[in-house]
């Protein structure tokens, strides 16, 4: 298989993992509903996208617009996410990063419509 699917599955192994720890490792930590909500809410778009990215790689093995849509879009809103609620005033610079994240994540989908199987090319 190829590189996307080792990170697609990684990647929804990481955000299982880091469910976990924010369900369970931060309420003691943080006190935050909202960011412990915001934790929840990077670990679910990180797994709903673990797999959009597995299934680009069985259905539309050639569309690596896609899949590296879905990789990028996880690192950067997932990613700046977690960081954000760790530690909001040191990771501040982030915040633009999620909805560019977001961005890419939307594009993935978008180019997977448009660009299934090699029928179309991007």
């Amino acid at each position: 298989m190829s590189a996307f699917w080792t990170v697609g599955c990684l990647s929804g192994a990481a955000s299982v993992m880091l469910g976990a720890f924010g369900a369970h490792g931060l309420k003691s930590r943080i006190n935050d509903p909202a960011r412990l909500a915001n934790w929840s809410t990077a670990a679910q778009y990180q797994l709903i996208h673990s797999v959009a990215l597995l299934v680009a790689e069985q259905a539309a093995p050639k569309n690596i617009w896609a899949k590296s849509l879905f990789t990028a879009g996880m690192v950067m809103f997932s990613g700046s996410i977690y960081l954000l609620v760790l530690d909001p005033a040191r990771f501040k610079f982030l915040g633009p990063v999620t909805p560019l994240g977001g961005t890419a994540l939307i594009g993935g989908w978008v180019a997977l419509a448009f660009a299934s199987r090699g029928r179309v090319r991007l």
